[in-house]
C-alpha cells in the first residue's frame, strides 16, 4: 500500500506556467485525506520551491536542492548533505576553465562570481533555457528575472564567497553546447565524492554524492518508519533518476519526461500539462478503494 506521494516540481508538479494547477492541488489534498504524506521532492532551493507554492495552503515535507537539505512539514531542516568548500574549490577549478555560467546554490542566495554585468547576463541566458521563445527585453521585465536577481548575490572570487561562510548545497551550470557539459560532466564524475544530474539537456547540477533525490528518499522515509514499498515517487527529468530507478513501490515518470526517465521508471502518466501528476495520483486513490492496499 503506497503512504507516502514524492513529487518534483517543474515538469511534474508544476505546470507550464510553473505552478501547480488548482486540479493538481485538490488530488494533493484528496491524498492527504486519504492518509497519505505528500513530499516534494525538487532541485530548487526552499526560497525558490516556495516562491511557487506561496498561496496554495500545501502542508508538506520539502526535499529540495536535489536532496541536500531536507525539511519536516513545519519547514525545519532536518538532514542536510552540502559540499565542502574544499570540494566546492576542486570542481571550480575544472569547471572554470570552460565557458560556462556557474551558480553556487546555498540555502538562501545564489552565489555567482563576476561583475554586475557578467551576471545580469548570466541570469538571462539561465532563463532563456527555461523559455526560449522569449525575447532578452521580455527576460528582463519578467516576474521570475525579477526573483533570480532578488536572489542572487555576486562575489568577486570563491574566496570572498568562502568568506561569506554559508554552506554550499549545489553547483548548477549551464550552456547550449550540450557536447561540452557532456565532456565536462565525464570530467567531474570520475571524482567519487560528487553526483552529476541534470534538470535538462543544457544544464549540469553537481552535490556532495549523498545529496541526491533517490537516496535521500529512501533516508528520510525510513527514518519516518515507512519502507520503500510505501513510496510512489513522480518525475521528469534527468535530475529525478536517481528517485525513479530506485526500487520504490511506484515510480512514475510524466508524458513529458526525458526518454531516460521513461525507461527507467515502472509507470507512465500523462504529461504535466495535461495534469499527470492528478491523473496519476487519482488512479492510485481508486486502485487502493478498490483492493484496500
Amino acid at each position: 500500500m503506497i503512504k507516502v506521494i514524492a513529487s518534483d516540481m517543474d515538469g511534474t508538479l508544476l505546470g507550464e506556467d510553473h505552478r501547480p494547477a488548482p486540479e493538481t492541488l485538490d488530488a494533493v489534498r484528496e491524498a492527504c485525506r486519504a492518509g497519505i504524506r505528500f513530499i516534494i521532492s525538487t532541485g530548487r532551493n526552499f526560497p525558490g520551491a516556495m516562491e511557487e507554492l506561496s498561496g496554495t495552503g500545501l502542508v508538506c515535507d520539502y526535499i529540495v536542492s536535489s536532496g541536500a537539505e531536507v525539511r519536516g512539514p513545519d519547514q525545519k531542516v532536518v538532514i542536510t548533505h552540502p559540499m565542502s568548500m574544499e570540494l566546492c574549490a576542486r570542481m571550480y577549478e575544472i569547471i572554470r576553465n570552460y565557458p560556462v555560467s556557474l551558480i553556487f546554490c546555498t540555502p538562501g542566495s545564489d552565489y555567482r562570481i563576476g561583475k554586475p554585468e557578467e551576471i545580469e547576463e548570466s541570469i538571462v541566458l539561465q532563463l532563456h533555457d527555461f523559455h526560449m521563445d522569449l525575447s532578452r527585453e521580455e527576460i528582463l521585465k519578467s516576474r521570475l528575472y525579477a526573483q533570480l536577481k532578488e536572489r542572487t548575490k555576486a562575489a568577486a572570487d570563491l574566496d570572498e564567497m568562502a568568506a561569506a561562510g554559508v554552506p554550499v548545497y549545489k553547483l548548477f551550470l549551464f550552456a547550449e553546447d550540450t557536447e561540452m557539459l557532456g565532456q565536462i560532466s565525464r570530467q567531474l564524475s570520475q571524482n567519487p565524492d560528487i553526483a552529476v544530474a541534470s534538470s535538462f539537456r543544457t544544464n549540469l547540477e553537481i552535490t556532495d554524492v549523498k545529496a541526491q533525490k533517490g537516496p535521500v528518499l529512501k533516508e528520510y522515509i525510513e527514518s519516518l518508519g515507512y519502507q520503500m514499498g510505501e513510496v510512489m515517487a513522480l518525475g521528469d527529468s534527468l535530475n529525478d533518476l536517481s528517485m525513479l530507478s530506485m526500487d520504490f513501490g511506484a515510480t512514475v515518470a510524466m508524458g513529458n519526461a526525458d526518454t531516460e526517465v521513461k525507461k527507467a521508471a515502472k509507470y507512465i502518466t500523462k504529461t504535466n500539462a495535461e495534469l499527470g501528476v492528478a491523473y496519476a495520483i487519482r488512479e492510485l486513490l481508486k486502485r487502493q478503494s478498490r483492493t484496500g492496499n
